[in-house]
């Protein structure tokens, strides 16, 4: 039998490849600069090893049980060279030519980095070669060992990563418990201390092994308990649940809760438009004129500014909580509008017409025609903050409880039509809209209200961003939000609730916490929606019916596809 196929060597190959390109756009050399363990491992390191790993796992996992464990490690061996021959070409000519006048982030410390520092580029060379090697046979090996203990070795690993790579958002939250003597055991700067490390990865390692022990048969017993203790369960669960967001920006602080203002923010707008494409299957690239509709009507209507209605009429007239249904309403109004033009489109088409008018919105917004009224590209000042029994919400741990409330609306809001017969309306189209139409559904009127209704939330968020900003400018209305939004869900899982919240915090929350490589924030949204379309299709959490849809042909071994008849052209005319 071949050890090495095709698919290894181009596999190889390809984690090659992708690391020179991280190298040659700067990535290796910012992510170097973050350390994780002080003193003993970067997150540059961990970008350099971790996809050999992944690339040795997978050619362990290719093999399954055709090979023996010397043969998949001996394979993941082979990978790693493979991987090393590239970089090896790569910081071979860099040495040999200035690359620099192309390649401008090809500098003398890249080389430094991927050679350990060594004084000899042959020996730092080597040691890279050894190293890809070592760590390939390393994910060959994780493939060998039992499935609990590789669940929980992973588990620990990526626990002690972020414990290291979130160090500035753990330690707000620590120093409210403990003093700075006592967070210097843990931290030593922005890095965990080894011990600490240590200490870390045992504690994940023994827990994660623990649940897989008895997780199964927890869940076991529960299943077995009356359907009335069931619920009692499940309403505590809920009961802590809500507890924990009730005192959770007390306990991250207000840097932390600025973060979660803005994943609220999120959340919303992609409930609403996991209406539209989640469970209708309309691809909408225009959700920020939504955004926009709804931040532009409280601004128009609460600025104290000269742009203001209150300012105008010399007297105040509106506040925050008149103003939100009213934002919402316009939006779902601006939503209807929007939808009558394409409700014959579809798929490509449909896309190029929302993401059409986005961009009109957007010219609107900067454009001399509505500078009176929405002040062109100056925008409107003076937005009040909101204001409840005398207190202004002017803080982020305040205003995230606002933004909590209308997120739990929304979701409540969405379950319901999950759940609802036009929810399986939508669904239907969503499958195939002739097949729809011909089973008696109305497939106009249900697209309309789709479009209306997840315009809805989109106008929500946007009032609540206007007030917490105080300043609304047309360039916080770009195309990006709406890629923003759309990626969240798809990253999220289409159609899922759930999905929805995991994709906001794994999209928007993670880069704002690590703002210092914001520069590499698109390029890692495109590597991760890569990934999930290869890996997991159907989303980080699916919806039941999403997950069946994905993998019908594999819970159903005996599924044969059908090989195309024969159709038969039928041309009526006059």
């Amino acid at each position: 039998m071949t050890i090495l196929q095709n698919k290894h060597v181009r596999a190889g190959l390809i984690a090659g490849i992708v690391l020179i390109y991280i190298s040659v756009i700067g990535m290796m050399e910012s992510f170097s600069d973050r350390e994780i363990i002080r003193e003993v491992i970067t997150l540059g390191d961990i970008m350099l090893i971790a996809p050999l790993v992944i690339a040795g796992y997978w050619g362990a996992r290719q093999l399954q049980g055709a090979g023996s464990p010397l043969q998949k490690l001996v394979t993941g061996g082979l990978i790693g060279l493979i991987t090393g021959i590239p970089l090896l070409l790569f910081i071979f000519l860099a040495n040999q030519i200035d690359l620099r006048g192309v390649l401008v982030n090809v500098t003398r410390d890249l080389i430094e980095i991927l050679t350990f520092e060594q004084e000899s580029q042959i020996t730092g060379s080597v040691l890279l070669l050894l190293t890809f090697i070592l760590s390939a046979v390393s994910g060959a090996g994780l493939y060998l060992i039992p499935q609990r203990i590789r669940n929980a070795l992973v588990i620990s690993i990526v626990v002690v990563v972020m414990a290291g790579a979130l160090s500035e958002l753990i330690q707000q939250i620590l120093q409210q418990v403990f003093d700075r003597d006592a967070l210097r055991t843990i931290y030593t700067r922005d890095a965990l201390n080894t011990s600490t490390a240590v200490i870390l990865f045992v504690i994940t390692f023994g827990l994660s092994l623990l649940w897989s022990n008895q997780g199964i048969v927890a869940r076991q017993r529960i299943r077995e308990l009356p359907t009335k203790q069931q619920k009692n369960l499940q309403r505590g669960g809920f009961s802590m649940l809500g507890v924990l967001l009730l005192v959770l920006p007390w306990l991250v602080g207000t840097a932390a809760s600025d973060v979660l203002t803005n994943v609220g923010l999120y959340i919303l707008m992609g409930l609403g438009l996991n209406i539209a494409v989640g469970l209708a299957g309309l691809l909408d690239l225009g959700y920020v004129t939504n955004f926009a509709v709804g931040a532009y009507v409280m601004g128009v209507l609460t600025s104290t500014g000269p742009l203001g209605v209150d300012a105008k009429a010399g007297v105040e007239i509106f506040n925050f909580w008149l103003v939100l249904p009213v934002s919402l309403l316009c939006a779902m109004l601006t939503g209807f509008l929007f939808a009558v033009p394409v409700l014959r489109m579809r798929g490509d088409y449909l896309a190029i017409a929302t993401l059409g008018f986005g961009e009109i919105i957007r010219l609107l917004a900067i454009s001399d025609w509505l500078k009176p009224v929405i002040g062109g590209a100056q925008g409107i000042l003076f937005i009040p903050k909101p204001e409840i029994f005398g207190v202004v919400l002017n803080d982020p741990q305040q205003l995230y409880y606002v933004l909590l409330v209308a997120c739990l609306f929304a979701i409540y809001v969405s379950t319901r039509l999950n759940n609802s017969r036009t929810g399986r309306q939508w669904m239907a189209i969503r499958e195939d809209e002739d097949v729809a139409a011909a089973m008696g559904i109305n497939t106009a009127r249900a697209k309309l209200l789709a479009f209306t209704l997840s315009a809805a939330t989109g106008g929500l968020a946007g009032a609540i961003f206007a007030s917490k900003l105080g300043t609304i400018f047309p360039n916080s209305f770009g195309l990006l939000v709406s890629i923003n939004v759309l990626s969240l869900i798809i990253v999220g899982g289409m159609g899922s609730i759930p999905g929805v919240i995991v994709g906001a915090l794994v999209l928007i929350g993670l880069p704002e916490l690590l703002r210092e490589f914001d520069e590499f924030r698109l390029l890692l949204y495109g590597a991760l929606l890569i990934v999930m379309m290869l890996a997991r299709p159907e989303g980080l959490w699916p919806s039941a019916v999403h997950r069946r849809e994905m993998h019908r042909a594999e819970d159903d071994p005996d599924t044969v596809a059908e090989p195309p008849r024969d159709q038969t052209v039928v041309v009526t005319g006059d």
